[in-house]
């Protein structure tokens, strides 16, 4: 029988277990990335290891996230990691030169190449053939220190292309269609593998657009194979060396198989606030906008922007309408430029912001009260945007672009026919892509700094104690399904600021849930968080982990788990219990919940079913779903503490294999 590309690449990097999805398996990493509202504490936990300097074959640290600098806590930490990059041997990219994810597309992305990055759009370049997947960040340290990285193997599903796209339609359209028909969980456990005849009419960056929001389904990863439009893409950056012809076995075996004609999409449209909630551009025609932005690491790119431009040739926007770019890369940014379309869309009355993922988490560019903005993000959770209640849509830069010109959500092919001059504008790439100075991307070897410099905003990672015989405690906070990572730990600045300061940033834990959770967690010692389905959606962050456990928070009952975050949870010390909807719809905020099993033996002996008493008067079950590794990890307390007793004790690897 033949094998998936998927399949083909993990065999490849294979260091422990087989290839039978569900079961764990450890796998050896080429590549790693990190960004500055994680990688403060991905290089705190490398120092903490007693690791010296990177093991993998490229490390890159990236600012983008927090640019706009707005006092000395985020400008030492952008100093903190460039120390970091300089001392340990990884790049650094400076802040403002551009999303991590478009900015390692641009340099470093490569075909047949395993990447682990501590944010969980780390699969975009799986455009160009990269199986590339989002963990947290102390999975990330230990990779770059040269240890395995473990998951469950995942099934491998067939997202079969046919046709080619129609005018107006893009590569948006493509995974808004996926969302449509598989929800924000129909990825979970899986990797999406793109073949059919439909894959050769798409180039590498409407690829990876499509894989970058995979993440949204809930996919570990995505992944096309390479061809062609792979080489040219290659080539166009001056990086063909690293081309390599791959892809599936002609008879490759897959779990299920998905078949979209990109000759039947239309435009589509993600209405508040779910990227699954998604409709026809159509069928919402009307609504007035008074925000549009285009970027984001999923359409921020050079060939994301050009359309916008050429659709605002010799047009104003609204009069009632803002309309910002905030380009994915600083290259991106210098190409417009040097070509004029910057100064044809500022006629236009357009603003330009820094290259920078910003208002994608509510940093800069907070939409007014009571108010709908059309962005080409990838996210549109309530309160993302830095105000509650917002009204955000998930949109291309057409359709977006189209709302700017009219003022409200309009199809474009609509407002084409109303126009009468305004042609579909198209993917357009360049004879060849300029920019990225050697100043803005420092490699190791030009490195600034040979060691550290910590501000007093930066402390130390804290260790949690060995898992207890006793696990309990009053359950804190009851919530709803798909409770994300921004509901955990909140993105905006004046949260953010705190990332490397664990006990300032555990104040704000929960809050956007409930505003007293953290001080009743600390009066009450700790105790029980409980939740419906997908609990911890969303952002790789492991710090939505790592607050809850330095508020003594030890397990968390949920009726299922978002992949990275289920990780993170083992990776702090906090027990992951899955239980039935009776269970979930019993439970009140405020009961008294205990392990009843001596938790540290159960954790250590494989015992998968728990008994969790409630307020002494009734009894259900809580799974445990974790490997013998995971296991061993919970009980010791967490990942940072197990490698380092297995390194202390002498052991060969400073990861835990």
């Amino acid at each position: 029988m033949g094998q998936t590309l998927t399949e083909k690449i993990l065999d490849d990097h294979l260091v422990e277990g087989e290839l039978t999805p569900g079961e764990e398996i450890g796998i050896e990493i080429d590549q790693v990335l990190t960004q500055d509202t994680t990688g403060t504490l991905v290089w705190l936990q490398f120092e903490a290891l007693g690791l010296e300097e990177v093991q993998t074959e490229l490390a890159a640290q990236y600012c983008d996230h927090q640019t706009y600098q707005f006092d000395f806590k985020n400008t030492d930490d952008h100093r903190f990691l460039r120390s970091a990059a300089g001392t340990f041997g990884a790049h650094f990219s400076r802040p403002g030169n551009g999303i991590c994810h478009n900015v390692h597309k641009e340099n470093f992305a490569a075909p047949g190449k395993t990447m682990l990055g501590s944010d969980s759009h780390t699969p975009t370049p799986g455009g160009l053939g990269e199986l590339a997947i989002g963990s947290g960040g102390l999975d990330v340290a230990v990779a770059m220190g040269g240890g395995a990285y473990y998951i469950e193997m995942p099934e491998v599903v067939n997202v079969r292309l046919e046709g080619e796209l129609p005018e107006w339609a893009t590569a948006k359209d493509v995974i808004l269609e996926l969302l449509r028909r598989l929800s924000v969980k129909g990825g979970v456990g899986k990797v999406l593998e793109y073949t059919g005849p439909g894959v050769e009419t798409l180039t590498v960056p409407e690829r990876t657009t499509i894989t970058n929001m995979g993440t949204e389904l809930g996919a570990t990863s995505s992944i096309f194979p390479t061809d062609d439009q792979t080489k040219d893409y290659l080539e166009r950056l001056d990086r063909e060396d690293v081309f390599e012809d791959i892809g599936p076995d002609e008879d490759a075996e897959y779990a299920d198989e998905i078949v979209v004609d990109l000759s039947d999409l239309e435009p589509l449209i993600a209405e508040p606030s779910m990227p699954d909630n998604v409709v026809p551009v159509s069928e919402v025609e009307g609504v007035d906008v008074e925000q549009v932005m285009i970027g984001s690491c999923t359409n921020g790119a050079y060939e994301d922007i050009l359309p916008a431009a050429k659709m605002l040739e010799g047009r104003n926007i609204d009069k009632k309408t803002e309309m910002i770019v905030a380009p994915g890369s600083k290259q991106a940014s210098e190409m417009l430029a040097r070509e004029g379309w910057t100064a044809e869309m500022m006629a236009a009355g357009v603003n330009f912001s820094e290259a920078t993922c910003g208002a994608c988490i509510g940093i800069g560019h907070v939409p007014a009260s009571d108010s709908v903005s059309l962005r080409t993000f990838n996210r549109n959770f309530e309160g993302r945007s830095g105000i509650e209640d917002d009204n955000v849509y998930l949109c291309s830069p057409e359709v977006a672009t189209a709302a700017a010109i009219k003022g409200e959500i309009v199809d474009p092919r609509d407002l084409a026919d109303e126009l009468g001059d305004l042609e579909a504008p198209g993917l357009e790439m360049p004879d060849s892509y300029i920019g990225n100075s050697e100043s803005d991307l420092i490699a190791p070897d030009n490195a600034v700094d040979d060691e550290l410099i910590k501000g007093p905003n930066i402390g130390d990672v804290p260790l949690k104690d060995p898992l207890e015989t006793e696990v309990g405690g009053e359950a804190l906070l009851k919530m709803e399904d798909n409770i994300t990572t921004d509901h955990i730990i909140p993105a905006t600045q004046d949260i953010l600021m705190y990332r490397s300061n664990v006990p300032k940033l555990s104040e704000f834990t929960l809050s956007r849930v409930d505003d007293t959770f953290a001080e009743r967690a600390l009066e009450a010692d700790g105790g029980v968080l409980v939740a419906g389905e997908n609990y911890g959606q969303g952002s790789s962050r492991e710090h939505a982990a790592l607050c809850p456990m330095y508020l003594g928070i030890e397990t968390v009952l949920a009726q299922s788990f978002a992949r990275i975050h289920k990780a993170n949870l083992f990776n702090f010390g906090i027990v992951p219990l899955t239980i039935d909807e009776e269970t979930y719809e019993k439970i009140e905020e405020g009961d008294d919940i205990e392990i009843v099993d001596d938790a540290a033996e159960a954790v250590r002996s494989g015992q998968e079913e728990f008994t969790i008493r409630v307020n002494d008067d009734w009894e259900a079950t809580g799974q445990l779903d974790a490997s013998e590794r995971e296991r061993e990890i919970l009980a010791a307390g967490g990942k940072l503490s197990h490698t380092k007793q297995q390194h202390d004790e002498g052991g060969a690897a400073p990861a835990d294999d």
